[in-house]
């Protein structure tokens, strides 16, 4: 009976052994991520940094100065994104955006890092940079998300000086608009209202940044999907990061940002998550033809990848290979 037992047992244990060995050797016994994204031709050697339009260009090369170093993603995009804030003729970001119905510029930011830390700011007046009154709600609150009367006071409670961001030229823009009132932003100008900036750093760590002055000529007190996490802006450090651009209010529905990291999660590359977002979005509306809306992504690996409704969405890519403007692919053609 004894030898029987010990038989069995023996039998037990290698049977365990066998099992575990092939799991692991499929890759189940080891803790890892799932469906990791496979690498394709664009994988850059870290750092890189990506952001939307062409004013991402200037606005990545900020950024690119501090990852040169070994920085940290979250600066290099803090750093980058306010350079266009500060851009008076980057007339949907910051200083000289457009402004709302009422004539008043109003500004909306967010910021996440690798941690999954976030902070944000909505409908802030007079402040130059929202985008650094986020990462203060961020590093210094228990708040995500602080918006109009109540981001003021912090700012200035943070030493931020109040300043008049409306400029001549964003000043008759809403004049001439007056005179009819008439809500119809012109797809890929007026409706391109953000930059959105992600990074991956030395140490293989994922960030993001998204800041804008909002659809031009918007109604008093609107707030896009930029400052929402997971809507105009998502980091998941497992994975990817990503970042929107375009009718916001589309974006929110779908939760945008979040659903293109998910896809990557699911093995999709950058492209072909945000294609898939995109898509979604347009088969829910129907009549997509009348809309913009763009995803722009950047995996773990430093894949990155972009899709849109309408042609004409551009986004910038600085990596030690250079840097250069590149054009999204999209469901309609020039």
């Amino acid at each position: 009976m004894n030898s029987k037992r010990e038989f069995l047992k023996q039998s037990l244990t290698t049977m365990l052994a066998l099992g575990a060995s092939a799991l692991t050797a499929k890759g189940f016994a080891q803790k890892q991520p799932l469906n990791k994204p496979a690498a394709v031709a664009n994988v850059q050697v870290k750092p890189i940094v990506v952001s939307t339009w062409q004013h991402g260009l200037a606005a990545n090369q900020e950024a690119w100065g501090i990852l040169v170093k070994h920085g940290k993603a979250i600066d290099a995009v803090e750093a980058g994104v306010r350079i266009p804030e500060a851009d008076p003729d980057v007339m949907t970001v910051g200083y000289g955006g457009y402004p709302d119905r009422e004539g008043n510029v109003t500004l909306d930011a967010c910021i996440m890092d690798e941690n999954q830390n976030c902070g944000s700011v909505a409908c802030l007046q007079h402040i130059m940079h929202p985008i650094s009154v986020a990462r203060l709600v961020m590093d210094k609150t228990p708040h995500v998300m602080l918006v109009g009367e109540g981001a003021l006071q912090f700012a200035k409670s943070q030493g931020f000086q109040e300043q008049n961001l409306s400029t001549s030229k964003a000043k008759k823009a809403w004049q001439d608009w007056l005179v009819e009132s008439k809500y119809a932003p012109v797809i890929n100008i007026e409706n391109h209202d953000t930059i959105g900036m992600l990074a991956l750093d030395s140490n293989g760590d994922l960030s993001g940044a998204c800041t804008t002055s909002g659809a031009a000529f918007k109604m008093s007190g609107r707030v896009g999907d930029s400052p929402i996490i997971g809507a105009g802006l998502y980091v998941d450090n497992e994975v990817g990061a990503a970042t929107a651009t375009g009718m916001g209010e589309l974006m929110i529905k779908t939760v945008g940002c979040h659903l293109v990291d998910e896809m990557m999660r699911q093995g999709m590359t950058p492209t072909q998550a945000c294609k898939a977002a995109v898509e979604r979005i347009a088969n829910k509306l129907g009549d997509y033809k009348q809309f913009q809306v763009g995803f722009l992504a950047l995996s773990k690996s430093g894949e990155y990848g972009s899709f849109s409704i309408q042609p004409g969405f551009n986004y910038a890519v600085t990596s030690k290979a250079g840097s250069q403007l590149l054009d999204a692919a999209s469901i309609l053609k020039v």
